[in-house]
């Protein structure tokens, strides 16, 4: 994994991205030597949602099966809402 400033990676942007698009690697911006951000392929970016998807999918499941089990812990969105209203 390469690390760049933000200087640099504005300097060498193309070579960059070839990098990252051409070479698989994995390019770390940082700023003051701390990492801020990341250039990665659109293939990891792909896994990456995939897993984040995964994880979403694996949330959503949990809470159906809590609410199967106790509906009553749970209050419908006109309850949810009324609660909103209530807070301003």
């Amino acid at each position: 994994m390469t690390t760049l400033s933000i200087v640099e990676a504005r300097n060498r942007l193309a070579e960059a991205i070839n990098r990252v698009s051409y070479g698989g690697e994995r390019v770390v911006l940082a700023r003051r030597g701390k990492p801020v951000a990341a250039l990665i392929s659109t293939e990891d970016l792909a896994l990456l949602q995939k897993l984040e998807d995964a994880k979403d999918v694996r949330a959503a499941t949990k809470v159906l099966k809590e609410y199967d089990r106790n509906p009553a812990a749970f209050n419908t969105l006109d309850e949810y809402l009324a609660g909103r209203v209530a807070e301003t």
